[in-house]
């Protein structure tokens, strides 16, 4: 009897312990192989246009499939490898890779193909913040990478109009751009079956060729059990979609987003991912310009981004225009040519990806919390000028 007793008593012991994670091993998730993003006014009457499972939208800048990503108990890293040749444009152009996060019942493929008709909102789409009517709920797409191509790589890289431009500090021109960044963060938006996109704002009919996997490797160590966490996506402006115009709104006011947290939120930080445009002189691609981040009414963050180490990418940008420094740039006595790669510029490169700047905010208390995003000095886009900011935002803490 006493030996029957015990053994009920180790089989309760055991069934109240923890079981350990299930192990799934590596996955390597291929989204877009070698698959030709390009600008078609023909997709203008209708924006999609069905390529072995690939939604084609906004005249064929931007690219949408639906992949399936395995749901880890154990926890693992997750990274976002991207390639890209020209196919040939010869232009540096701006590119984002993005997850349409499952939080929602409306997003960006239901009003691109139809199935939600606008009228029956009074919003303006496609929102740069959620919005929320009756039992309909809108959130931005979540960023997974933003980059900028390159002037001509690959296309152009044994071109015999580009031997002469080649400067003699580098070997030979790149074939491919790639980049590579850890997204491990953005996990709990990545299970399941979730749309993948893709924008590059070409206009030619040519564009380019991209290939984008996903890798998670998990983690190595016995039991460890995958960190709970959560997304909470609050911004973004970059044109994903047809009806949508490039961001110039910063010049007027400040993006403001207002979110309720229903518990104390632990450890919360704040990605916050912004490039500059305007290729004219004085745009806001060539400008410094200030912004100024505040949460729940205090500044958390004011600086400039900038990139000046534009030159090291030059091996990458072929079709790049030069000049002579002396005719291009004021007390400069140089017969040295410069590159419009080469320039310094809001936050980017040609050929660069960008990092999120990430703020820590802390354990954020229950209700409601307020983010606000300046950009004092902004210009308007007006005639040619075409100067817009395109900005990210999400907040990511532990559950």
């Amino acid at each position: 009897m006493k030996f029957k007793s015990l053994l009920l008593l180790v089989i309760l012991i055991s069934s109240c312990q923890p079981q350990p994670p299930k192990s799934i091993g590596d996955s390597n998730i291929s989204v877009f192989d070698n698959t030709n993003l390009y600008f078609d006014m023909a997709f203008k009457s209708d924006s999609i246009k069905r390529d072995d499972s690939i939604l084609r939208l906004d005249a064929g800048r931007v690219l949408v499939k639906k992949v399936k990503i395995p749901v880890y108990e154990k926890q693992p890293n997750a990274t976002v490898n991207v390639t890209l040749t020209s196919n040939g444009d010869p232009w540096d152009k701006s590119g984002s890779l993005f997850v349409i996060p499952n939080l929602t019942n409306l997003n960006l493929v239901d009003f691109e193909t139809g199935q939600f008709d606008l009228k029956q909102l009074n919003e303006k789409y496609p929102a740069t913040i959620p919005f929320q009517k009756d039992s309909l709920k809108y959130i931005p797409n979540v960023e997974l990478l933003r980059f900028m191509t390159p002037f001509g790589v690959g296309h152009f890289t044994n071109d015999e109009r580009v031997k002469n431009r080649k400067p003699p500090y580098i070997p030979h021109w790149e074939e491919q751009v790639k980049w590579s960044q850890d997204i491990t963060h953005l996990i709990p938006l990545l299970e399941g079956e979730v749309y993948i996109g893709v924008m590059i704002d070409t206009w030619t009919k040519e564009g380019y060729t991209i290939s984008v996997d996903l890798n998670f490797t998990e983690s190595a160590i016995p039991n460890h059990i995958k960190t709970s966490q959560s997304v909470i996506p609050l911004v973004n402006t970059s044109k994903y979609a047809s009806e949508q115009r490039l961001y110039d709104d910063f010049s007027k006011q400040p993006i403001e987003v207002n979110f309720t947290t229903a518990s104390i939120y632990k450890n919360a930080k704040l990605y916050f991912i912004t490039t500059g445009h305007g290729g004219h002189a004085e745009g806001d691609e060539f400008v410094k310009k200030e912004h100024r981040i505040d949460f729940d009414g205090k500044t958390i963050k004011s600086w400039i981004p900038w990139r000046d180490d534009c030159a090291s990418f030059r091996r990458f940008n072929p079709t790049s225009g030069t000049w002579l420094a002396k005719d291009f740039m004021e007390e400069e006595l140089s017969d040295d040519r410069i590159a419009s790669s080469d320039l310094s510029r809001s936050n980017w490169c040609p050929g660069s990806d960008v990092k999120p700047e990430i703020m820590d905010l802390g354990d954020l208390q229950q209700g409601e919390h307020v983010l606000k995003i300046a950009i004092p000095e902004a210009q308007e886009a007006k005639d040619n000028e075409n100067n817009y900011w395109m900005v990210s935002a999400y907040i990511v803490y532990d559950n």
